[in-house]
């Protein structure tokens, strides 16, 4: 299968309807399960790619909110459970390196640890087709677990700035706690430099 080098293709456990329905159960009880989004509203965006989408969770609330929505996966169970549940918006099946939608937009949303789970050696790549999907002074929201192995702050960071990134701020979490060096989780906002 294409993507067979995929982190997440390698290791996945459940099927997309199976990874809706546990924050659907979540969001039953009473949870906010939209940090995510409610992190990127922050930013008041007009349009917002969902890179690595998966089911569309994070694109699917966004959307609600008002927001022109896309979304990219390589993985088509997850994708199918998107297209059921939303099948108004666009989803694209395709690798982050090497997609091409044809437009640009406000932010780009790497949410649910999609840095840790590419396939290897191809973050670059990927940081570099996410920049040509931004507008001018656009912005790269990206969360991910810190551990051992993965890929470190300090790579991601040289690979954004190989991309046109700077870093703007740095979080612990999708509430927006400060981020702290014993933090075992980041979320990132790197602004596009402009055309100068």
């Amino acid at each position: 299968m294409a993507g067979s080098d995929n982190r997440w293709l390698r290791t996945k456990d459940l099927s997309g309807d199976a990874y809706d329905a546990r924050y659907d159960e979540r969001a039953a009880a009473g949870e906010n399960v939209h940090g995510e989004a409610d992190f990127v509203m922050r930013y008041a965006p007009r349009s917002v790619l969902d890179a690595g989408c998966g089911t569309g969770r994070v694109a699917r609330e966004l959307a609600r909110r008002g927001v022109d929505v896309g979304g990219v996966d390589l993985d088509p169970d997850m994708l199918a459970t998107a297209g059921r549940r939303s099948p108004e918006l666009q989803w694209v099946q395709a690798d982050l390196a090497s997609f091409h939608l044809g437009r640009a937009f406000d932010v780009v949303v790497a949410a649910g640890n999609v840095m840790i789970l590419l396939t290897p050696g191809t973050e670059t790549a990927v940081l570099a087709n996410l920049a040509r999907h931004l507008r001018p002074d656009g912005l790269l929201i990206a969360g991910y677990q810190l551990r051992a192995g993965d890929l470190t702050l300090v790579e991601y960071d040289q690979a954004a700035a190989a991309a046109g990134f700077t870093l703007a701020e740095r979080f612990s979490t999708w509430d927006r706690e400060p981020w702290q060096p014993t933090s075992r989780y980041a979320v990132s906002v790197h602004r596009l430099r402009g055309i100068e």
